[in-house]
């Protein structure tokens, strides 16, 4: 019996020195995407034209590093806060833990060199080489083509100064060490011909990053399998929205949905006279940044479409909104 206590001892022993280590190493060792590259990116104006529409209307970098008016339909941004920050991402929204969206004007920009803003965007690792969790889309910005995110980063630069301090984000336990290992190196993919309109579609889908939403979530993740088909819940005060399913089922997604239609969703927004309705108290909004995505080139909206038309469908009927009481 003792002798089975010894043995049961030392792999215990043994368990616990190999969770250790790997512990260790994890907080010691990684994130490891490498050093951030020593370049500075010329501010040119088609970069910054560029860099203004992807931020704005494809990446939507604006929406979430943004104030925005949930007083008004489809919480339009306000224009004063641009890239001030702010927004946070918490356990009621299923995150491990609670994230704040940084301030990326220049006023907390100033110090940070091109390459260590392109290792951020593009692989998920800080200034100080500490890991970011991939609320912000880093796993998908770095598989863009590079000149597009050099246009991002020149476009940041020219943004007004905003002074706003925001609390630091911490991750639940066991995320707070987990998180070092999602990290990435950069993938660049040259930007496809736009005349190849699917896979030019698949670009601009992984730019937008319609499948974080419109998928089901699971500490943060998209559950695999549900993909484009829906089902995110986003609590309100009021109740709760669910993301639609933008796959082609033609019975529970936009597979009825005709190009014209499709385009037409957005652009209703850019039309003459458009005002944001006013939500009374305790009315459910959605959290899609129509008026963001509404600025998206005719060309581009057509691409995203023929590329969501060519998914497998998912049928799942999603109830939009559910309201509480």
């Amino acid at each position: 019996m003792r002798k089975l206590f010894k043995i049961t001892g030392i792999i215990l022993a043994v368990i616990v020195l190999f969770v250790i280590g790997a512990i260790a190493y994890i907080k010691i060792a990684l994130p490891n995407t490498g050093q951030a590259p020593y370049l500075t990116i010329q501010k040119t104006a088609k970069r910054i034209e560029r860099g203004k529409y992807l931020a704005n209307h494809v990446a939507v970098c604006m929406d979430c590093h943004s104030t925005r008016n949930w007083g008004l339909y489809a919480g339009p941004m306000d224009p004063a806060t641009l890239g001030s920050g702010g927004e946070v991402f918490n356990h009621e929204m299923g995150f491990p833990g609670t994230f704040y969206a940084p301030n990326i004007t220049p006023y907390s920009l100033e110090k940070w060199t091109d390459g260590e803003l392109l290792r951020a965007i593009t692989t998920g690792v800080n200034k100080d080489g500490k890991a970011l969790f991939p609320i912000m889309g880093y796993h998908r910005f770095g598989k863009m083509d590079k000149e597009d995110v050099y246009s991002m980063v020149a476009y940041l630069r020219t943004l007004q100064p905003v002074k706003k301090d925001i609390a630091k984000s911490e991750a639940d336990f066991p995320v707070n060490i987990l998180i070092n290992t999602m990290p990435l190196k950069a993938d660049y993919q040259k930007i496809p011909n736009e005349k190849d309109v699917v896979n030019y579609g698949a670009y601009l889908i992984n730019a937008t990053g319609c499948v974080d939403c419109h998928s089901k979530i699971d500490k943060g993740k998209v559950i695999p399998g549900t993909e484009f088909g829906g089902g995110m819940e986003f609590a309100q005060p009021g109740g709760i929205v669910r993301s639609p399913n933008i796959t082609p089922d033609s019975e529970t997604g936009i597979g009825s949905w005709t190009k014209e239609m499709f385009t037409a969703r957005f652009k209703m927004y850019t039309k003459p006279g458009y005002k944001p309705a006013a939500l009374k108290k305790g009315d459910i909004n959605t959290p899609m940044p129509w008026a963001m995505y509404a600025g998206m080139k005719e060309k581009d909206l057509e691409a995203i479409y023929a590329y969501l038309h060519q998914l497998k469908p998912i049928k799942n009927e999603v109830k939009r909104y559910e309201k509480r009481g």
